[in-house]
């Protein structure tokens, strides 16, 4: 058969698998199968992992010492150079090479020789993305993990100053009972500490290197596989190769965590466009951290917390766009697999953006703490410590919750607080209300009542405040 080539030029005319084609790539195609423009990201993983396989090459006696060491310094060289490389320069090389990964290898030929080609013995670019993508996610994970333990000291910092400041706390987002601030504030600590356990737990599952696992059948010449997973920080090497190449959990762990994670960093951001409002008039947004109005001259907006809460809907999509992609993948590689990394790497940006404007939020924000006293000190806050109160001389609860909803539908009808009544008008309701009533009916009594672990009394905060601070030495 002849072979005719086009005369045609194509991005990736000179391409690892041109022997087997007798037609270059339509420009087209190449467009769109192109993954150079994103996953460049990958490169310092990608030379990593290119040198600890140069190394097992040589150790398999696959190179000579000193081949090995002229892969590896041209290896060193690329990455210099790439670390040095201008919008411009990457743009140019984004219309010469397909991926990160052949990018290299083209660089490497240019550098030492023929002798570059030898890199890719015994190794599949299917386990080498694979291999670039655990290291990625390893460090990256680590990341998120430090921003979040960054964004918990500030919590905890400005918890430690509120302990003495309340206001009302909220179910159904009606006025519900009196908190501390501080205990508001460490709820969000508690949420991001599940969040950071979730991150440290799917660094477990990303100790096994894939390396070596060829396309999908392993590699045939003798490479250690457990010597290159120690050299690239790994506890040991994947243990079946079809997994291997088209495992992408990690990937995906890593997206659930961060959806939940944006999950309550939405959900505090709620809390606070909320209290930033007139209607509630809690804090006071920095002017560094609002925005305006491109027509009403008086608007501070919060922007920055809605775009967290609206970028989370984007962080949901990223996993959900996985999801659906891999549940009908067939073992083992398909190329669909590229698609992993654009969500990936948009949710790494998007969440590690979020939790440091969250820190610069907590940190600088004001609280108006006479506003959220004044709140608090509304006496139908106060009902449940009655019904409480009255449990205490005897009413089973349910009775004395009907009671005092007879009193609280009384101080409404007739427009008075109860917490003004004198003890004979409560006696009206029941027998049971005695003197020692007006010590519960204040809101330092009702904070200090709610004594126990988890609860919002000065004592409770404190010793959970005194807990986290151990935790993080």
């Amino acid at each position: 058969m002849t072979r005719k080539k086009t005369k045609n030029k194509s991005p990736w005319e000179g391409a690892a698998w041109e022997g087997r084609f007798t037609e270059a790539a339509d420009p087209l195609a190449a467009i769109f199968t192109t993954s150079f423009t994103f996953d460049r990201v990958l490169f310092p993983y990608d030379i990593q992992g290119s040198i600890v396989h140069t190394e097992g090459l040589a150790r398999a006696g696959l190179l000579t010492e000193a081949e090995k060491d002229t892969l590896i310094g041209g290896l060193k060289e690329i990455r210099k150079e790439m670390e040095k490389e201008t919008p411009a320069d990457i743009a140019r090389q984004a219309v010469i090479d397909e991926d990160i990964h052949m990018h290299i290898e083209r660089r490497l030929v240019e550098k030492v020789g023929e002798i570059g080609g030898k890199l890719h013995t015994g190794r599949s670019r299917n386990d080498q993305v694979a291999t670039d993508l655990k290291l990625y996610l390893r460090a990256e994970t680590a990341r998120t993990v430090e921003l979040i333990q960054v964004l918990q000291g500030s919590l905890l910092a400005r918890a430690e100053a509120e302990i003495e400041t309340f206001l009302p706390g909220y179910t159904h987002l009606q006025q519900a009972q009196p908190v501390s601030l501080a205990h508001h504030l460490l709820a969000y600590s508690e949420m991001l500490a599940r969040d950071c356990g979730r991150f440290e737990d799917s660094l477990k599952r990303l100790d096994q290197m894939p390396l070596g696992a060829g396309a999908l059948a392993g590699n045939s010449f003798g490479i250690d596989r457990k010597a290159n997973a120690k050299a690239l920080g790994f506890s040991t090497a994947t243990a079946n190769s079809l997994d291997t190449v088209c495992d992408r959990d990690g990937v995906i762990d890593y997206l659930s965590a961060a959806s939940m994670l944006m999950m309550h960093l939405s959900r505090w951001a709620e809390d606070w466009i909320l209290w930033a409002s007139a209607e509630f008039g809690y804090l006071v947004l920095p002017d560094r951290l609002a925005t305006g109005s491109s027509m009403m001259p008086q608007k501070k907006n919060p922007d920055v917390l809605e775009l967290i809460r609206g970028k989370t809907g984007r962080v949901y999509g990223d996993l959900l766009s996985l999801l659906t992609m891999m549940k009908g993948l067939p073992l083992s590689y398909n190329r669909d697999l590229q698609e992993d990394k654009e969500p990936l790497f948009d949710t790494v940006v998007t969440v590690q953006a979020a939790l440091r404007i969250m820190k610069q939020l907590t940190d600088a924000v004001v609280f108006k703490k006479e506003t959220m006293g004044n709140a608090a000190k509304d006496g139908l806050l106060l009902a449940t410590d009655l019904a409480d109160y009255l449990v205490t001389k005897g009413l089973p609860f349910r009775q004395a919750h009907k009671v005092v909803g007879q009193i609280v539908f009384k101080s409404i009808d007739e427009n008075r607080p109860f917490e003004n009544w004198p003890l004979e008008k409560f006696q009206s309701f029941c027998p049971l209300f005695e003197a020692d009533l007006f010590q519960r009916l204040t809101l330092e009594g009702a904070i200090e009542k709610k004594s126990g672990i988890g609860g919002t009394s000065l004592k409770s905060i404190k010793a959970e405040i005194r807990k986290m601070k151990k935790k993080r030495k």
